[in-house]
């Protein structure tokens, strides 16, 4: 890619054959000679006297020609250039217009003969004849020596009988790739007999010269399109081909006339990036369509190389779509069915509540399953070591939600059995009659042992767990921060049921059937075969699940 100092390198090279002097900046190599010109300056006013100064300085420059810097004429020569001469200078007419002229002055890179930034771009075809030519010598037109070329750094040129020399240019024969690269041209200057070298480096590239592509229709290829009554249409023939063709197009009806188009045919020429193909289309607009348009439109694309090739287009009114209600029957059973999942994902628990109250009648003469207790309770007895109390949500908050207002029957150790009964005997027998494990668990391990279970819940475990099938609903008083030191059955127990956290305290709202928590226990309750108590109240005892000192 051509970078911009190198663009600006060929602006410099066009306005150079002209004498028309451009703002751009003068770029000399470090050792050679070179001059500036005023930009107020072009050569119809070259009888105009010109001043040079330093820019920002009002002395001007002097004109003594055995200086280094002189103003010789209306240009500014640097007999040689020095890296510190870089820099803007000044030129004023009659001292009354002025412009700026800025100088480059550069080194040649390491190892280099020449600087990769200051190379004058030039292309040849690649396979054909060329010629490069030295650029930027208008000032050195007399008492110089014939140009000298090199390729890179190394001194001569290949000999192979390809390559000519000329007074200012040279020519290379059957050019191939790697003939690309950088060439040097270079004479000797010789003013007031001091000889001064001069150079210029040329980056050369070579392309292939653009292939000759024939003449291509790319639309219509003889289709059809529907539009609607009453709409508006714009219809474009596309052709292509070699930019050493020069292709046509133009839109006919059926009869050969152009009736009712010729008001907005429209044609445009365009080229491709690559330069190597260029595009031709002609395009006409139907504002309204009407029935009279259903028909053929014939684009007819000619060159001077080629015959003409004719295609079509037919426009057509469009025909009955019954992919959309076909799309349509099938898609809303299935939005149907999505929305009835996600209904069902996020009110399950509403629902089957909902339900179950709706058919209580009917669900409540189902055949009995012969037991007696929808749950056994089992929570952490009241210790000497147990900070936290289970008693007051055992004893008080589930008997007055789940038995007095939801009607269920709730088998309670300590409370339900007789004084002197074995436990482990009530626990096995009265577990059998029940349909649900009500397990509470507190966060506070010296409330009963994490390493191993008691008696009671060791038989609860088991008949959950192997021979009953009974379904264990979890009950945390407060968030259980680890599980760790838990028995395997509990861990077991809670990735298979999950587990329920109090955490609302025992205040009115709290005892209500329809808060978050107790839907939830009901919803893993059995189905209530007996209906609520009639009355019931609500404790006034305010409780919640936080650490509760002993004795409180």
């Amino acid at each position: 890619m051509i970078s911009a100092l190198q663009l600006l390198c060929w602006i410099c090279l066009a306005y150079s054959s002209s004498s028309i002097c451009v703002r751009l900046a003068t770029n000399v190599r470090a050792g050679e000679p070179g001059a500036i010109c005023c930009p107020l300056l072009s050569s119809k006013q070259s009888n105009y006297s010109v001043t040079w100064y330093i820019n920002g300085s009002d002395i001007p420059i002097t004109t003594d020609n055995y200086s280094r810097i002189h103003q010789r004429g209306d240009r500014l020569w640097f007999s040689p250039a020095m890296i510190e001469d870089s820099g803007f200078y000044e030129c004023r007419i009659q001292n009354s217009t002025r412009d700026r002229k800025e100088l480059r002055v550069f080194k040649n890179d390491d190892g280099l003969c020449f600087n990769r930034n200051y190379v004058y771009p030039q292309r040849i075809h690649l396979h054909n004849t060329g010629k490069l030519k030295c650029p930027d010598l208008q000032n050195f037109e007399s008492e110089r020596t014939p140009l000298q070329w090199s390729k890179a750094c190394t001194p001569g040129l290949p000999e192979d009988g390809r390559f000519s020399h000329f007074e200012d240019f040279l020519a290379i024969k059957n050019a191939t790739e790697k003939d690309k690269g950088v060439y040097i041209c270079h004479l000797t200057h010789t003013y007031l007999g001091r000889q001064l070298n001069v150079s210029r480096a040329i980056s050369l590239t070579l392309f292939a010269p653009p292939k000759r592509i024939p003449l291509d229709i790319i639309y219509p290829n003889n289709n059809s399109v529907e539009v609607e009554l009453g709409s508006s249409i714009a219809v474009t023939c596309n052709a292509s081909s070699g930019i050493w063709d020069e292709p046509y197009v133009s839109w006919n009806l059926e009869d050969n006339s152009t009736r009712d188009l010729k008001a907005t045919l429209t044609q445009s020429l365009d080229k491709s990036p690559n330069g190597e193909l260029q595009l031709v289309r002609e395009k006409f607009n139907i504002s309204v369509v009407k029935p009279k348009h259903y028909q053929k439109y014939f684009c007819t694309v000619w060159s001077i190389r080629t015959a003409p090739r004719v295609v079509y287009i037919m426009l057509k009114p469009p025909a009955r779509n019954f992919q959309g209600y076909l799309i349509g029957g099938l898609v809303s059973p299935l939005l149907v069915i999505l929305a009835a999942l996600l209904i069902y994902k996020f009110f399950k628990v509403d629902i089957v509540l909902w339900y179950r109250e709706s058919c209580q009648v009917l669900l409540g003469k189902g055949v009995s399953d012969g037991k007696l207790y929808d749950a056994y309770v089992l929570y952490p007895k009241n210790s000497a070591n147990c900070a936290y109390s289970s008693d007051i949500f055992v004893l008080k908050a589930l008997p007055e939600v789940l038995e007095k207002q939801c009607g269920y029957k709730l088998f309670i150790c300590g409370r339900d059995d007789l004084p002197g009964q074995a436990v482990v005997s009530v626990a096995d027998e009265t577990l059998k009659q029940c349909r649900r494990v009500i397990l509470v668990l507190v966060p506070d391990s010296s409330c009963f042992s994490t390493q191993r279970l008691t008696s009671e819940h060791e038989i609860a475990v088991y008949s959950a767990l192997i021979r009953d099938g009974v379904k264990v609903i979890l009950i945390e008083l407060d968030k259980i921060k680890d599980y760790d030191n838990m028995p395997e059955s509990l861990k077991y127990l809670k990735q298979k049921h999950g587990v329920l956290r109090w955490e609302e305290g025992l205040s009115e709202k709290s005892q209500r059937a329809s808060t978050k928590f107790w839907k939830n226990v009901r919803y893993q309750m059995p189905v209530s075969r007996r209906p609520p108590s009639s009355e019931f109240h609500l404790l006034p005892v305010l409780f919640n699940s936080s650490w509760i000192p002993e004795g409180s």
